[in-house]
């Protein structure tokens, strides 16, 4: 597992840009009428999602 060492204001700068990027991912999954891409892209946004919690830590 890599690991990656940020000070806050970088910290905080990741969580917002990660916030804003799944707020879009989301709409754009509820757009998406293909099977196979909607799954893809809940699976980037499950991902993100647990990212962006061990980030709020």
């Amino acid at each position: 597992m890599a690991s990656i060492e940020l000070n806050d204001e970088e910290k905080e700068a990741l969580q917002h840009a990660l916030e804003v990027y799944l707020s879009d991912l989301r709409m754009e999954i509820a757009d998406t009428k293909k099977a196979e891409m909607r799954a893809d892209l809940k699976a980037e946004e499950a991902t993100l999602t647990t990212v962006l919690e061990r980030l709020r830590g």
